[in-house]
């Protein structure tokens, strides 16, 4: 596991649920951040916690605009299980049979790769190459630049969750990625609340141990950005 740091811990966090293609909802964000900073102080740090691409309309441009840091803060990424898929496409081209039920093909149409194939299950070889031969440079930096997880005070950041019984450092990136149910349905003390999206839901959900910010961007148009720093949560909606 992955565990990014940074060394100012007072430093307040916004934190980005699932954006999922949603390009115009993460430039909506970047706008309400961009105020928050001016009004509370430039010491801060935003970390994004996944599922960038996939089932919205602008795969492609969120992740163009991810590279480049649109933020007036120091910035800290993490891998959500859409782009453990999207990774793992470009190397085994048989992972569409999968990936192609979870928008992934949202995500080639963006990069201008034809989808026509493989949602009828075919030409997976064929839509893999032509995604390799798409995907800028910069985006292939940024992918493979992911961390796993972000511990920042009491708070440990990721996308899906953690296992319950197993230390927050010893956590694995399948868990990470992709746990629910056991995560979910816990109520006991992780060591640190764990801030997380990859199950969608309604409204942020806070609770003693944990805060889901997925709020289904790609399907209800809203994308949540908490704040975490001394005095507690808050949260920016767009």
């Amino acid at each position: 596991m992955e565990d990014a740091q940074i060394s100012n811990e007072n430093t307040r966090v916004y934190a980005i649920g699932d954006i999922h293609g949603r390009l115009d909802l993460l430039d909506r964000v970047i706008v309400a951040i961009e105020r928050d900073v001016a009004e509370h102080g430039p010491a801060a740090l935003t970390v994004t916690l996944g599922d960038y691409v996939d089932r919205g309309p602008a795969s492609r441009g969120v992740l163009d605009r991810l590279a480049a840091n649109p933020f007036p803060t120091p910035y800290v990424a993490l891998k959500g299980n859409h782009e453990a898929l999207l990774l793992s496409f470009l190397v085994k081209p048989e992972v569409c049979e999968h990936w192609r039920r979870l928008g992934g093909m949202e995500t080639l149409h963006s990069y201008g790769v034809p989808v026509s194939g493989p949602m009828l299950g075919k030409n997976y070889d064929e839509a893999a190459e032509r995604l390799r031969a798409a995907l800028p440079e910069q985006h292939m930096i940024f992918l493979q630049s992911l961390k796993t997880s972000h511990s920042h005070g009491k708070y440990f950041l990721c996308h899906a969750g953690v296992r319950p019984g197993i230390p927050l450092g010893l956590q694995s990136e399948e868990d990470l990625l992709w746990i629910r149910e056991e995560f979910l349905g816990s109520t006991m003390n992780f060591g640190k609340v764990v801030v997380h999206g990859h199950t969608p839901i309604d409204a942020p959900e806070v609770l003693p141990n944990r805060i889901n910010i997925d709020t289904g961007a790609f399907a209800t148009g809203h994308l949540t950005c908490v704040v975490l720093d001394d005095g507690g949560h808050r949260f920016l909606k767009v």
